[in-house]
């Protein structure tokens, strides 16, 4: 019997550790194909990323990506301070200061459930607005489309932080006299480490996204001319380039994968840092 148990407990390390060697495996993979075929084209010609399409980009690769480049920080960027914003708002009101732990809990059962909602969902929600106001395809809808994207993540992030922070935060701030806004100001700063690692992800997952954008920013070949105005971001020029019959459109499609995984392994590691950077500030953190 006992030589069983420890055959069983021998077999489930090797299956535990053989799924984590083919997933670990798997990404190796991804990142050094992406980075191997990409990088080569980056290296050969790095003025792409920064050179606008020419008229016929799509078609025989003249000019770069510039376009995509800025399309994609003009949509996430805004759409990330727009969701931040909110995404710790809410979270601040779930905690027990404001919130019934039932009401909690049934708030967070939504925004789960919004989390593990394919991305082009919210792209098809946002046509269907888009649609029903007469408008088109923008930059701004775009913002929308990843801004609502965003939200449940960065919400969930920051809700876990604070509810991680220590309970002797708050009881020092209310026998300090504190009202339930200043604890919640001190409650934030405990738990920073959290929140911008939350909100660092938040915005490397909207940069990532393509299904989102594909109905609410459109395609465009041109610059970013306006909020109002049709837009194109990597992720989709990616989609569109790596089907193209011309060779060189599609090591273009390489060379903006690489420029996009670098960006958010970048992101990753940076969200990384500035959790233990302001992990200095939390109560029981670590001090220069």
């Amino acid at each position: 019997m006992d030589l069983d148990r420890y055959a069983r407990q021998r077999l489930f390390g090797w299956l535990v550790r053989g799924a984590a060697a083919l997933v670990v495996a798997v990404m190796v993979m991804v990142v050094a194909v992406t980075i191997y075929r990409g990088g080569r084209v980056f290296i050969t010609d790095p003025a792409i990323a920064v050179t606008p399409p020419g008229s016929r980009y799509m078609l025989e690769a003249e000019g770069g990506f510039f376009h995509a480049v800025l399309g994609s920080v003009f949509i996430v960027g805004p759409a990330t301070v727009v969701s931040a914003i909110l995404a710790v708002s809410t979270a601040i009101y779930l905690q027990s200061d404001y919130s019934s732990e039932q009401f909690s809990e049934t708030v967070n059962m939504f925004l789960n459930v919004l989390w593990g909602t394919p991305p082009i969902v919210y792209g098809v929600f946002v046509l269907t607005v888009i649609i029903a106001v007469g408008a088109q395809t923008s930059l701004f809808f775009g913002i929308v489309a990843i801004a609502i994207f965003q939200y449940p993540i960065m919400t969930r992030y920051t809700d876990e932080a604070l509810r991680a922070a220590p309970d002797t935060v708050r009881e020092a701030t209310y026998g300090l006299g504190a009202t339930r806004f200043e604890t919640s100001l001190i409650t934030v700063r405990a738990a920073l480490p959290g929140i911008v690692a939350g909100i660092v992800m938040g915005f490397a997952r909207g940069i990532g996204d393509a299904a989102t954008v594909l109905f609410t920013a459109g395609r465009s070949t041109n610059m970013p001319a306006g909020p109002f105005e049709p837009a194109t971001t990597l992720p989709v020029l990616i989609f569109d380039q790596a089907m193209s019959f011309n060779a060189e459109v599609r090591s273009h499609a390489y060379a903006a994968a690489f420029v996009l995984i670098v960006a958010v392994l970048g992101l990753i590691l940076a969200s990384k840092l500035l959790a233990g950077r302001y992990a200095r500030f939390a109560p029981g953190g670590r001090h220069s």
